[in-house]
């Protein structure tokens, strides 16, 4: 089977299946594991925003948006040459990936035969189920299985070192400015790491809120996870959130890593979650997390 994945999560599960050799096409955003968008064709590009603010990102995304432009571009002719037989796409985001639609209309213009496998986990359990559905596609059930047991199992582990502990209220920030409170399946890692989740919409697409709003939740802790960015773009954008939210303890997070994308990293950024929340619980490794303010 020749396998193309048009977001880098996707592309993480594809390697935990152990299907990288049939793993033919990924996107310029495809950097775990680095071979990925070292070795495969590239499929998909966007625009290099690494030198623009978070105002400008999404100032720049908003703009792309109401246009009705596309803040990614299929490369139809490498898709053609690959002559996959099956897509692996979302529609959870048009930030993140090209949506399904768009794919769905380069196979017909193309005569391709490949399948378009969407997948649109909204919380933590449908995290691990995708990576079942993704198993079941490829032909490989019992090997998914597998994985999604050993990281369930990790998550087990998790909950029994933190019950009976303290909890704190947790707000995960997802982009500084403007600020946008936790989303989708973030709530589900802040309370399976122990703590209680606030300023978040669980389970439903992050939004816009305001600092205000922050502030009326009463986090304790705020972990910075910038989507699109890893921890040296999260300790750069912690700055602001310690600004606005004096006295209170922040934490920046490999977001790319750990947080946002939703694929097998997830259980990890758990227990980096469990390791800020309960300290001497688990080891929170400095490439994954540092405290930026005591509070």
């Amino acid at each position: 089977m020749r396998i193309v994945s048009l977001l880098p999560s996707a592309t993480e599960i594809v390697y935990a299946l152990g299907l990288q050799d049939q793993l033919v096409g990924v996107t310029f955003e495809c950097d775990e594991p680095a071979e990925a968008r070292e070795t495969k064709r590239i499929v998909v590009g966007g625009r290099n925003t690494s030198g623009l603010s978070p105002a400008e990102i999404d100032a720049y995304v908003r703009e792309q948006l109401a246009s009705g432009g596309d803040l990614y571009t299929l490369a139809e002719d490498a898709l053609a040459d690959l002559d996959p037989d099956l897509i692996l796409t979302q529609d959870l985001c048009r930030v993140c990936a090209v949506p399904t639609g768009k794919v769905r209309d380069a196979v017909d213009h193309l005569g391709c035969a490949a399948d378009v496998l969407t997948l649109d986990p909204y919380s933590l359990d449908e995290v691990l189920a995708s990576i079942g559905t993704v198993a079941d596609a490829t032909n490989v059930a019992a090997r998914g299985e597998s994985v999604i047991a050993t990281l369930q199992a990790r998550l087990d582990a998790v909950s029994r070192l933190v019950a009976g502990r303290p909890t704190r209220r947790v707000a995960v920030i997802e982009w500084v400015d403007p600020v946008f409170g936790a989303g989708h399946w973030m709530p589900d890692m802040v309370q399976a790491a122990g703590g209680v989740p606030v300023a978040c919409r669980p389970g439903q697409r992050s939004v816009p809120i305001s600092w205000d709003d922050v502030r009326a939740a009463s986090p304790r802790v705020v972990v910075v996870s910038p989507c699109g960015f890893g921890l040296a773009g999260a300790v750069e954008q912690s700055a602001r959130v310690v600004a606005e939210l004096p006295g209170t303890e922040v934490w920046a997070v490999d977001g790319d890593g750990l947080m946002v994308r939703p694929g097998p990293r997830l259980v990890e950024g758990v227990e980096a979650l469990a390791g800020i929340l309960h300290p001497g619980v688990l080891e929170v490794s400095p490439d994954h997390a540092v405290l930026v303010s005591r509070g």
